[in-house]
Order: structure tokens, then C-alpha cells, then sequence
């Protein structure tokens, strides 16, 4: 099937794109590639690899409200060594009390510095 287009970034609203820019870096282990306007108006990360859609902030009057509609789900080798330092990043961890298993895969969910949420995937393989 012939695509309509290729996905190039996945944005973020957000008040402060500088202060999530940094937070994602460090999480992705990228770095900042761009910011467009002063105050930064748009904060671009670096892809994870040639193929692999940007992750930029864009700066948005309104705070967050409700839970997103669309998060980021990070695959992860130890979830307790990524909490840890995802917490020692500014994020925090949603459901101290419980991780989730389904469908032969485990996750924890997480939230950013604003309160976007986003999953620590580990120990799963696709149940056949």
C-alpha cells in the first residue's frame, strides 16, 4: 500500500517546551537539536536513528487537563533502574502501587515533568 506520507515528528503541547526538551534528552539519550522563536516556541530532539520520527515541544497557552490521548511507550531492559533514573530527571512514577501485565506484556506507567503520561515497557513478548 502506498503511503499518504512518512511520520516525521511526534509533537507535545506543552507551556514549557525548554524544561520537557531536556527532560526527553536525557530520557532518550538524545540531544537537543533545535528551537525555533525567543522564547523557544518549538524544542526539536535529535531522532533516535535515520528512520526514527523527531520527538519536538511545541508551546501551548493551556496546561494539560486530562489523561492524553496519545503517549509514548519506551521498551526497557530493567523498569527499576529506568524509574529510578527517570525520577531522578524530574518524572514520577503514576501508580506506585501496581505495574500492568496483558496480552504477554508488562508496563509501568510513568508521567513527565508536566504530567504527560508515558510507559516503561519490559519483559514482553506478544502472546501468539
Amino acid at each position: 500500500m502506498k503511503a499518504v506520507g512518512r511520520l516525521g515528528w511526534i509533537q507535545i503541547d506543552c507551556p514549557d517546551p525548554e524544561r520537557l526538551a531536556v527532560f526527553w534528552s536525557a530520557v532518550l539519550g538524545v540531544e537537543i537539536r533545535g528551537r525555533l522563536g525567543s522564547p523557544p516556541q518549538f524544542v526539536d530532539l535529535d531522532p533516535q536513528s535515520t528512520d526514527a520520527p523527531h520527538v519536538s515541544f511545541q508551546r501551548v497557552p493551556e496546561p494539560k487537563t486530562v489523561k492524553n490521548r496519545v503517549h509514548l511507550d519506551l521498551m526497557v531492559d530493567d523498569v527499576d533502574v529506568a524509574t529510578s533514573r527517570i525520577e531522578s530527571l524530574g518524572g514520577r512514577r503514576r501508580r506506585p502501587e501496581a505495574d500492568f501485565r496483558e496480552y504477554g506484556y508488562s508496563w509501568r506507567t510513568m508521567a513527565d515533568p508536566e504530567g504527560n503520561e508515558f510507559c516503561l515497557i519490559y519483559d514482553g513478548q506478544p502472546e501468539s
